[in-house]
């Protein structure tokens, strides 16, 4: 296993990552992406273990619904790019067993790289979303060819690959990129079933980053993004080359979905996971801003914060199901219901705005306006401050303004944004999850239903 400097040092491999416009020759030389390179880099001290053949536990396939479970809190505290490598090589896992029957030349290196990945202690990004060009068109009457990622040369020892995949998460900070098409492939989009594994910083990829970490501000206005953040990137594969031991699907048109699917579901739990602690979040973000304004006693405030209760719970249902229907892969790791996965995901993005909505109306018009925390330095200021954004009984306007202050940060300003298209289009958007439903909902037994209440059964 690797320390967090051990981490650090590894990634500088001739990677070529811009930020704004410019090439970034250190990592820690740019505000935004040091503080998530050190998160990064504190998660692999605080598992690191010493021994010779440890590998990190969070990497582990779990092997029962119950430590599928117990994973779940562990999801939620980590970091991005941690969640990402699990995601990955639970998706590499479940993919494997998909693909035993129909392309089983690719299972072996599959299995070898997720053992390999482990005991080297590498860290992965996903990269499924293609540039796509004209929506309305498939990857083979593109106008232009590299829209989607495709193979424009195969070797004896090898693949080259061109194109682009866009909306990756903390890229420029793992150590391979886990590609893999992102939709179905028909009969002559075989140069686009292409799934891989990419170096960082082979030849040819070049990475751009773009973050909603804040800038040129006091990092106490932005209590949660200040300390948290991860970048996401455009990932471009200029003509790169892949040996064939890293090569995972190539021109298997039908197995095109394999990855993508099974990658969908370790992301919706992820997803689910971090809505059901958000939906806490901001039902106790209401009950303290509500009692800090002195109106939680007011008939449609409480209705509000009940409101946001029961979506609270309904989504913490939804996981809970999602788990104990959990399902095993024929080697025993065990996933979450598709179903129910993808149900709860689709209630938590169609509710998420409404939500905030709530959470904004309780808290009035001072989540955008209030004074910065560097204001209470000031000894001339901050006893007005205080004053006038204090409500009396305890509640001072250093205290109020804080919650504000939080307020704003994950809900209406750059990170807030963030999670109102995240919430929607992480794991496929909506729309995706509305397939799985319909795919997997017992529509036979509804209509079964309906027969018999209309008087029909059996005619």
């Amino acid at each position: 296993m690797l320390t967090g400097q051990q981490y650090k040092d590894s990634l500088r491999d001739g990677r070529r990552v811009y930020f704004e416009g410019k090439l970034v020759d250190d990592l820690e030389s740019v505000p935004a992406l040091a503080v998530p390179l050190q998160r990064a880099a504190d998660a692999y001290d605080a598992y690191y273990d010493p021994a010779p053949d440890a590998v990190n536990p969070v990497t582990m396939a779990p092997r029962s619904p119950d430590e599928l479970r117990n994973r779940i809190p562990v999801i939620t505290e980590m970091d991005l790019l941690t969640n990402t490598t699990y995601q990955s090589l639970m998706t590499l896992s479940v993919a494997a067993a998909r693909l035993e029957a129909h392309a089983p030349e690719f299972v072996p290196r599959i299995r070898q790289y997720v053992d390999d990945a482990r005991r080297a202690d590498v860290r992965i990004a996903e990269c499924i979303t293609d540039a796509k060009g004209n929506r309305s068109l498939s990857p083979s009457q593109q106008e232009d060819p590299d829209s989607y990622v495709r193979v424009v040369e195969r070797r004896p020892d090898g693949v080259v690959v061109r194109g682009a995949k866009l909306h990756i998460s903390a890229a420029a900070f793992g150590h391979d990129l886990m590609v893999m098409p992102t939709k179905s492939m028909k009969p002559g989009e075989e140069d686009y079933s292409i799934a891989a594994i990419v170096p960082v910083g082979a030849p040819g990829v070049t990475i751009t980053n773009t973050t909603y970490h804040p800038r040129n501000r006091d990092d106490r206005d932005f209590p949660v993004s200040s300390r948290d953040s991860i970048p996401d990137s455009m990932v471009i594969f200029d003509d790169v080359f892949v040996p064939t031991e890293r090569v995972f699907l190539d021109g298997q048109t039908a197995q095109a979905a394999v990855f993508a699917h099974s990658l969908g579901l370790w992301e919706r739990l992820g997803g689910v996971s971090f809505m059901v602690q958000q939906a806490d979040e901001l039902v106790g973000l209401a009950s303290l801003i509500a009692e800090a304004n002195g109106t939680s006693r007011i008939s449609h405030v409480r209705e509000k914060i009940d409101e946001m209760m029961i979506h609270a719970t309904l989504l913490r249902a939804g996981l809970e199901a999602a788990l104990s229907h959990a399902q095993a892969t024929p080697e025993g790791y065990y996933y979450p219901d598709d179903m129910y996965t993808n149900v709860t995901k689709y209630q938590g993005a169609a509710q998420f705005s409404t939500m905030v909505r709530h959470l904004h109306d309780i808290a009035g018009g001072a989540v955008v306006t209030a004074p910065s925390m560097s204001d209470f330095d000031n000894p001339d200021l901050a006893p007005l401050l205080d004053k006038y954004m204090g409500t009396g009984s305890g509640i001072s306007g250093k205290y109020r303004t804080q919650l504000f202050h939080a307020i704003r940060d994950t809900t209406a300003d750059s990170f807030g944004g963030w999670h109102h298209v995240t919430n929607l289009q992480s794991g496929g958007g909506m729309f995706a999850q509305r397939l799985v439903t319909r795919k997997n909902y017992d529509i036979e037994r509804a209509r079964e239903l309906a027969l018999k209440a209309a008087g029909l059964a059996g005619s």
